[in-house]
């Protein structure tokens, strides 16, 4: 989830341990295990990531009838990477650049009856800084810093809300939702996770279904979107949903645009229903210069960098040793990813 498409092919990164991947050493073994072999990083050249294969005890090759292995970098050039996969059947394993994969649905696609080769991505990998910057946003919109920063002259009343005890609602129950709930615990704030099962969600006071979600919004406070972009998940905080919430909520997005109707925040917005929208991500990104959000004094658009390249550079290269490792016999892979499901 980062503001490029497409890692840098040069090593300008410092790799540190800034930020930590959360679900290091918890992989799993797929149902079908791909052939280890030669493993080939495109769609250009990264001694970086390259040098991430060689620390997981890889053979780097250029692409050919022996390569089994493939880190890919770009989602820009996604459909370059079907003809690969096409040319090359005996590829058993893809390594994706991101968390969420959307950008790679017609890819996916394709492999939906379980055909193909093992894809994994950066799933939870860049959930650290991504939920630093959700729990920012969220501040920054109760704390009202965008109309307070537009305007050229002192306020002549004191105005925000505190963070402290409110009822936060979050969308989604993966690793970023998952530091969330960590990173609010000072606050102590009352959570609510709403997610595709019931299953208890570990730090959340309430766990529902997604056909509880009308249920919960009229008590959010705080409401987090941080599920993965599929078909059932677009335009989920529409209209109707944003009649729901209080005109004191603050809305955050650090998942993907798809998930809102983003003309019927402006709305919201300019009808003063939302106290503030706080989003990292859009559709399109850029957002256009002419679209309505940019002109809502309580908006607070962030370019999609939640995660920059100096912060995900590292934490992906230590998720393609660690796959690199279970590609060349550990078997447990890290961050598998259902192409039937789309994440």
């Amino acid at each position: 989830m980062t503001a490029s498409a497409t890692f840098a092919a040069d090593a300008a990164f410092l790799l540190t341990e800034q930020h930590r991947d959360p679900v290091a050493g918890q992989g799993r073994v797929p149902e079908r295990l791909p052939v280890a072999g030669e493993i080939a990083v495109l769609p250009h050249a990264s001694e970086f990531f390259a040098e991430a294969v060689l620390a997981g005890g890889g053979a780097i090759g250029e692409l050919s009838s022996a390569t089994r292995g493939l880190v890919w970098l770009s989602e820009q050039r996604a459909e370059e990477l079907t003809e690969i996969l096409q040319a090359h059947p005996g590829i058993g394993w893809v390594q994706l650049p991101w968390a969420g994969v959307d950008g790679f649905a017609a890819v996916l696609a394709r492999y939906a009856d379980g055909s193909g080769p093992l894809f994994t991505s950066a799933k939870g990998a860049y959930s650290e800084p991504v939920a630093e910057h959700a729990v920012a946003l969220a501040h920054a919109v109760l704390r009202e810093f965008a109309p307070k920063a537009r305007v050229a002259q002192w306020a002549p009343v004191r105005t925000g809300l505190s963070l402290y005890g409110r009822h936060v609602v979050i969308v989604g129950a993966g690793g970023i939702a998952t530091e969330i709930i960590r990173l609010l615990q000072p606050y102590r704030v009352r959570i609510t996770v709403v997610r595709r099962t019931a299953s208890p969600m570990p730090g959340a006071d309430r766990t529902v279904t997604t056909d509880s979600l009308h249920e919960v919004l009229p008590s959010a406070e705080v409401l987090i979107l941080a599920a993965a972009a599929t078909d059932e998940t677009r335009a989920l905080i529409g209209a109707a949903e944003l009649a729901l919430l209080a005109p004191t909520t603050a809305l955050v997005n650090i998942a993907r645009g798809a998930l809102i109707d983003q003309d019927a925040v402006a709305e919201a917005l300019r009808e003063k229903r939302l106290l503030g929208a706080g989003l990292d991500v859009t559709t399109p990104e850029p957002l256009p210069a002419e679209h309505a959000l940019w002109s809502q004094p309580r908006c607070l658009i962030t370019s999609h960098s939640a995660d920059t390249p100096e912060m995900t550079a590292p934490l992906l290269a230590r998720r393609i040793t660690e796959n690199v490792r279970a590609f060349l016999g550990d078997s447990r892979f890290v961050g598998i990813v259902d192409p039937a499901a789309g994440y």
